[in-house]
């Protein structure tokens, strides 16, 4: 057997997925509590998640990218293309929200301040579009068959 990206992609994009997400739920319970040593700790916690969930998303994009190069579909193929498309736009979308808020937070006087409103509406959209590209990773394999050794897709 052998490995090849196409191997790596689905293992390594579940980091971003479980980091973002923790990101937000810490940051997000962080604002809403009143300014306590518990908040302060949320904050920190959810400023380090995202700064990893940013890297790991950076990783997953590329191998995705790399992988994309390595899928051959037969010109009839026009849902999967769809689909496959779908997801890499939503892929480069939210990367790109997630590092500029990442970076954003970097520049915060410490990880235990507090974020803001606007802040968390744009994580928490950055991290609704990395579920829909999750949810179009799924249909490209589970539905399309995209990377699946032995499937042809139509």
């Amino acid at each position: 057997m052998q490995f090849s990206v196409m191997h790596w992609h689905p293992m390594l994009v579940h980091f971003p997925l479980a980091l973002v997400i923790t990101a937000t739920a810490c940051l997000t319970v962080s604002r809403m509590m009143s300014q306590t040593p518990t908040s302060l700790s949320l904050a920190t916690v959810g400023t380090w998640n995202l700064a990893l969930g940013a890297i790991s998303a950076l990783i997953a994009m590329a191998s995705g990218l790399v992988a994309v190069f390595a899928v051959s579909l037969p010109p009839t193929a026009v849902d999967a293309k769809h689909s496959l498309h779908l997801h890499e736009a939503c892929a480069v979308l939210s990367t790109l929200i997630i590092l500029a808020l990442a970076i954003w937070r970097a520049f915060a006087h410490r990880a235990s301040i507090r974020p803001s409103w606007i802040f968390l509406a744009l994580l928490l959209l950055a991290s609704v579009v990395l579920i829909v590209t999750g949810f179009y990773g799924g249909e490209n394999v589970f539905h399309y068959g995209l990377a699946v050794e032995g499937k042809v897709v139509s």
